[in-house]
């Protein structure tokens, strides 16, 4: 089942400039696994060396934030939309 996964700027270059995609899950884990195999350093930007989601990284499913979910074992639809976004700091 594919889902659709919107890509933000910063590392539209690993998906050859697109800034959305299709790839299959069941999970979001099972996602970013399958978004590797396409597109190889994806997991890397998004995961640290223990597998986690990143803290400046975070991923939506139909708008809601996985970490209020079930974190990377959020369980995907067909119709579900994935949107990656990287965290924003700064300010005064």
């Amino acid at each position: 089942m594919a889902v659709r996964v919107r890509v933000p700027f910063a590392i539209k270059s690993l998906f050859g400039g697109a800034s959305e995609v299709e790839a299959e899950g069941k999970t979001v884990q099972e996602l970013i696994e399958n978004l590797e195999r396409q597109y190889p350093g994806v997991k890397q930007r998004l995961c640290d060396e223990n597998g986690e989601l990143r803290r400046f990284v975070n991923i939506f499913v139909n708008d809601q934030d996985i970490r209020s979910l079930k974190g990377l074992d959020t369980e995907l639809r067909e119709s579900d939309e994935v949107a990656i976004i990287p965290a924003i700091a700064g300010g005064s």
